[in-house]
Formats: structure tokens, sequence, C-alpha cells
């Protein structure tokens, strides 16, 4: 793991310092420098040679090392118990490393965990109505008994709604914020985010003290998405920032969920509109967990000597983790299982049938079974 004392990794956090210097700018400047200190090494003439570097933009990045000190950050970040990650730290958020332009530099107060990768974020209109509210609940509550991380922005109705409820779930729940860490917005969430705090993490790509500007949430929106394995639009109006999340989803690979609503409720049009082009529609959480597929690289269950491998997986009973356990990636044959397990043979094999069923398992010849 690097240390922040270095130069590369203080340059990197001196770049992401600048105003103006956006997830798409920062990837094209880097694609042209190849690191953060060639970036703020290169000359004013060099520097307007891509493609949305102005004048302004230019001077700030040539006197970068003259109007910001990252080391002063440092300090405060440690002072208040924020980790710094980049994307090569081990703690770097797994998802967030495969989209296009993650954050250079991630901002953290609480703790990630490898169990965050099992992720599904849940957003909507932050005028919401009791039955949107409503829903939230019953799903992120749902998915956080089945082992999910919920995922959000913190804002005020969907979003608040849903770590909310993950939290009285006794679950795991992420706020990605718009604004720097201590900064909290809005405001009125200060006492939800100190909860947030201690059952899961708060995240922003923006330093300490950034505002709330109203530029900053696309850019937060994307990191929402990223974060997660699928996105759920619970409530949502046609104009909402929460249609940017699925837009965004979309573009990164991820599976969207829209909740339908009430017909002649201007709440339920951004949700309709999204199944109409093609997003899962949800009534609860089995149906989050019939589209979600095998995943990309197998999570580790915490105080279980377990992989989970699908999502459905989380779903299991005691006697169906235990034979999943005992079953390879490989052909593993059957009478194996029922060596190490101790169990009676019809209780293997109508097992084994459940597992083949829920799409975890499958058979093979040689009256063998294996992984998917």
């Amino acid at each position: 793991m690097k240390q922040f004392d270095t130069e590369e990794i203080l340059d990197e956090i001196l770049l992401s310092m600048i105003d103006g210097i956006g997830p798409i700018l920062n990837q094209r400047l880097l694609q042209r420098f190849g690191s953060a200190t060639e970036i703020l090494a290169a000359t004013k003439d060099k520097l307007l040679q891509t493609e949305g570097i102005g004048n302004k933009l230019a001077s700030q990045i040539e006197q970068a090392r003259h109007l910001f000190d990252p080391r002063e950050l440092v300090d405060q970040c440690r002072k208040e118990n924020i980790q710094i990650l980049i994307p090569d730290d081990s703690r770097y958020p797994t998802n967030l490393k495969e989209i296009d332009n993650p954050p250079t530099v991630l901002y953290v107060k609480g703790s990630l965990e490898p169990i965050d990768s099992l992720a599904i974020s849940i957003v909507g209109t932050r005028n919401c109505s009791y039955y949107g509210k409503k829903v939230t609940k019953m799903l992120a509550s749902g998915l956080s008994i089945a082992g999910f991380t919920i995922v959000s922005g913190m804002a005020i109705g969907i979003d608040g709604a849903a770590h909310e409820a993950a939290l009285e779930a006794n679950g795991r729940t992420i706020a990605v914020l718009g604004s720097g860490l201590l900064n909290i917005f809005p405001q009125e969430h200060k006492s939800l985010s100190e909860k947030i705090i201690a059952n899961g993490a708060l995240i922003s790509e923006f330093p300490p003290t950034f505002p709330a500007l109203s530029g900053n949430f696309p850019r937060r929106n994307r990191i929402v998405s990223g974060l997660s394995l699928g996105v759920i639009v619970a409530e949502s109006p046609k104009r909402s920032g929460s249609l940017i999340t699925a837009r965004m989803a979309m573009e990164q690979n991820r599976e969207v969920f829209a909740v339908p609503g009430p017909v002649d409720h201007e709440n339920s049009r951004g949700c309709h509109q999204l199944i109409r082009d093609g997003a899962t529609l949800v009534e609860s959480v089995d149906d989050v967990f019939d589209v979600l597929g095998p995943l990309t690289k197998p999570v580790q269950l915490p105080d279980q000597n377990l992989k989970i491998r699908n999502p459905t997986e989380l779903l299991l009973n005691e006697r169906e983790l235990l034979i999943l356990n005992h079953i390879q990636t490989t052909p593993t044959p059957i009478d194996q299982i029922i060596e190490e397990t101790n169990l009676l043979p019809h209780q293997v094999l109508g097992t084994i049938s459940l597992l083949e069923f829920r799409k975890v398992v499958k058979r093979c010849e040689a009256n063998t079974v294996r992984r998917i």
C-alpha cells in the first residue's frame, strides 16, 4: 500500500484539488501525460493542447504547487479519521475500479469492507410520497437482511429512507456525498451521517471542506451506480437526478430496476419511462435476485467459510449453504458431498435439486455437480 508522504500520491491529491478538473478531463490529462506528476510539470502551452483545457485552467495547473498544499489536506484527514484511497489501494472499492472514469482520489469516513461489493443502490426523488417511502424501506430492508450493502446519495426523500431502512435492519450502508465529508449536505442528515459512519461509510471524491455545488451531483451519481451491481429507482418524476443515476448505471453495464407507481402520480412517470426503456420492473427483492447474474469475482462472507459467486446464494438456508460449501467450480462427486457433510443421501440430493433450481449449481456427468 502506498504511503501518502510520497510525491506521486501527493501530486494525485494536488491535481484533484484543482477546481475545474472533473473525471473526464482528468482521464484526458492522464492519457496525454501519463501521471499527475507529469501533468503538474507540464508547460502551459502543452496543457493547452489537451481538449477541454483553457487559459484559466492551464494557469491553475501550472501554478498549483504554489496555490495548494496537499500535505495540509492529508494532515486534516488524519485528524478527522478520513481515509484517502487511490485506485491501486487494496481498500479501494472493487466495483468502482471497473467504471470508465473512477475517482483518482476517494475520501472515506467509516469503513469499506469486501462484502460491500455486494451492493445495490436505491435512489429516487427528494419529494417522495408515502407510497415511495414505504416501497423504498421494504426493498432496502429486505436486501439488507439478505446481506446486501445499500448505497445511496443521502439526499432528503428516497435516499434518506433507503439508508434509514438499512440501518434499522442492522445492515451496512454507504452514502456518496456531493460535497466534502466535513461539509455534510443536507444538514438535516447530520445525525443520519453519523449513524452511517458507524455501520458503513460516507465517501466523496471532493476534498473534505468542499461545498455542495450543483455541478457536483452528476459526478456523485456515477459513483453511486459504480459502487453497485444494480440501481433501483424507487420513485421519480420525469426530470430527476435519479434518472441520471439510472442512465449512468446503463453506461456502466449495471442492472437497472424501477418500481411502478400509481399511473396518475407525477412521481411515477420517471420509473414508468425506465420500464418502457427496458429496466426491470421491481415489486419485491425476489425480482432483483432473479436478474443479478454471477459475480466477476467471488466475495468472502464475513464469519463464514464461504465465497459468494452469485447474489442468489445470499438467500440460501443453513443446509443449502453447508452443501454448497462442499461443491467446487469443477465437477464434484455427489458421493463425496454426502460423505463430507454427514447428511443422508436423500437430503443431499433434494438440496442439490433446490440449488439447481436457484441456478447456483449444475449437474454434470458421472453423478457429479459443480458451482456455476
